[in-house]
């Protein structure tokens, strides 16, 4: 059973990783259009809405999709001044409420934010400034995607989760493969 539920959060986390180094390319292009923005705002004396707006269109895909990878490499902040210091049996509990409410969290963000995306699809939103960029709902998009990815890493978390409630006796290995 444990080996199962690893093969299925190793197919989530791969899922999440490719998408995650692909996403992590418009941060790249995000430096190249601010220099270019800096460069032309002054060196000659001008700019561009739609390249300005670029930035912040690029930097949506750049944080929304890297939540989930970000997660899966152990890249945000913990806070573990308890935590360490508990018993191994309540650091698996605390790990399994963790994954369970990260990802109830993730499927309502999903479901609050579609019919946001919809309705800036429907009428067809762009930005409400002269020379700004359209098909902003594919901006917005970025959102329940994002959420997607995070309810992934989090299914995948909990599949760990279970296994040391379900036999198996080595924590570190666990760990070891996330």
């Amino acid at each position: 059973m444990n080996a199962r539920l690893e093969k299925w959060a190793r197919g989530l986390d791969a899922i999440v990783e490719a998408v995650g180094r692909l996403a992590s390319w418009t941060g790249f292009a995000l430096v190249l259009v601010m220099a270019g923005n800096v460069l032309l705002r002054y060196l000659f004396n001008t700019g561009s809405v739609a390249m300005q707006e670029l930035e912040w269109h690029l930097m949506s895909p750049l944080v929304l999709l890297c939540i989930a990878y970000t997660i899966k490499h152990e890249g945000h902040v913990k806070v573990d001044i308890m935590y360490g210091r508990m018993p191994e049996v309540a650091r698996n509990a605390v790990d399994l409420f963790s994954a369970i409410a990260v990802l109830a969290m993730a499927l309502i963000i999903i479901k609050l934010s579609i019919p946001y995306v919809m309705q800036s699809y429907r009428v067809g939103e762009g930005s409400p400034d002269p020379g700004g960029l359209p098909y902003r709902f594919i901006l917005k998009a970025f959102i329940p995607a994002g959420f997607a990815l995070l309810a992934l890493q989090s299914l995948a978390w909990v599949l760990r989760c279970l296994q040391p409630f379900l036999g198996q006796a080595d924590r570190t290995e666990r760990d070891a493969v996330h």
